[in-house]
C-alpha cells in the first residue's frame, strides 16, 4: 500500500490547457467516439429505430468533444493552484481521466434522454456511471502508469548524461581570475554590461548585471525576476509578459525561453536533473529549480552541451 501511495504522489506532467492543444486533443477524442458507436452500434445502438439515425449516434461525438473541451480548459484555468504543475502528480491525473470518462458518460447518458425521452431518474443511470468508472478505471490508470515510468526513465537518463559532461564543462574554470565575484564557480560567458528591464508602463526599470540574472518567471500579468545580490538570491516583481522581458534581454544571448513560464540564465545551471514531468535546472543559488517544457528541450540540451 506505502508503494502504490508513494507512485500516486510521484510528479506527473501537468494539463496543456491552451485552447489550441485541447481543441486538437478534443476534435480527436470526439471523432473516436462519433465513429466507434456509428461502426460499431452497441448498448443496443444497432436497434433503435429512429429518423436521422447517423446524424444523432454522431451527436455523442459532438457531445464528447465539448465535454473535452470544456473540462481541460476550463477548470485549470478556474482551479490553477489545483492543476499547476509543480501540484500535478500521477493520483491527481489518474483521477482528472476518469472524472472526465464519468462526465462524458453523463453528458452522453442525457443526450440519449433527450432523443428518446426517457426519465434521467431512472436507476439505470447510477449503473452506468458505476460501469464506466470501473470499466476506465483500470486501463486509464495503467496507461498513466506506464507513461510516467517511461518519461521518468528518459529524463532522468538523459539529465545524468547532461550533468556527467555538459555541466561539468560548464563550470569549470581555468583560474580563479576567470570567475565573477559573486560565484567563484562560474564562468563569465555573458555579457558583462548591464542590463535594463523594463515593465509594461516604461516606468518601472530593473537594471541587473546579465551574469548575476538567474531566471525570470511569470505568473498572471506579473513576472518575478530571480537575480544575485552580495551572494544572495533576490526577487523583484515587474508588471509585464514574459514574453515582453524575452525580448529585452535577448541581447545577453545565453538568457532563454525554456519553459512557458519561465526564461533562465544558462551559465548560472549547476546540475540538471529528471522526472516524468521532464528536466530540472537547478541554478547556482542552490535553491532555484527551473522546469524545461518538452518543446524546449532540444533547443536547452544543445545550448547546455555547446559549453
Amino acid at each position: 500500500m506505502a508503494g502504490v501511495l508513494n507512485l500516486l504522489n510521484q510528479p506527473y506532467p501537468a494539463i496543456d490547457s491552451s485552447w489550441q492543444t485541447q481543441t486538437r486533443h478534443s476534435v480527436v477524442i470526439g471523432a473516436f467516439v462519433g465513429v466507434f458507436l456509428l461502426v460499431f452500434q452497441p448498448f443496443g445502438l444497432d436497434d433503435w429505430q429512429t429518423n436521422d439515425k447517423t446524424l444523432k449516434i454522431l451527436g455523442f461525438g459532438l457531445v464528447s468533444f465539448g465535454l473535452t473541451l470544456l473540462n481541460f480548459t476550463v477548470w485549470p484555468r478556474l482551479f490553477p493552484v489545483f492543476f499547476a504543475e509543480t501540484n500535478w502528480t500521477v493520483g491527481r491525473s489518474i483521477g482528472f481521466v476518469n472524472t472526465h470518462i464519468l462526465i462524458i458518460a453523463v453528458g452522453n447518458y442525457l443526450y440519449l434522454a433527450l432523443l428518446v425521452g426517457f426519465d434521467v431518474r431512472a436507476p439505470n443511470l447510477l449503473t452506468m456511471i458505476l460501469a464506466t468508472f470501473l470499466v476506465g478505471l483500470f486501463p486509464t490508470a495503467g496507461a498513466i502508469t506506464a507513461n510516467y515510468v517511461v518519461r521518468l526513465r528518459q529524463y532522468s537518463q538523459q539529465a545524468s548524461q547532461l550533468r556527467q559532461s555538459a555541466i561539468t564543462d560548464l563550470l569549470s574554470v581555468t583560474s580563479p581570475a576567470d570567475a565573477p565575484d559573486s560565484s567563484p564557480n562560474l564562468i563569465p560567458l555573458i555579457s558583462a554590461s548591464l542590463l535594463t528591464l523594463i515593465a509594461d508602463n516604461e516606468k518601472d526599470t530593473l537594471t541587473v548585471a546579465p551574469v548575476e540574472l538567474l531566471c525570470i518567471e511569470s505568473s498572471d500579468n506579473y513576472c518575478t525576476v530571480f537575480f544575485l545580490k552580495a551572494d544572495k538570491t533576490v526577487k523583484t516583481l515587474l508588471r509585464s509578459s514574459l514574453s515582453r522581458l524575452e525580448s529585452q534581454v535577448a541581447v545577453a544571448g545565453r538568457l532563454v525561453r525554456c519553459h512557458r513560464s519561465y526564461i533562465v540564465n544558462l551559465d548560472r545551471v549547476a546540475r540538471v536533473t529528471g522526472n516524468a514531468q521532464g528536466y530540472k535546472l537547478h541554478l547556482t543559488d542552490d535553491q532555484t529549480v527551473v522546469p524545461v517544457a518538452r518543446k524546449y528541450n532540444e533547443t536547452v540540451v544543445a545550448a547546455l552541451k555547446s559549453r
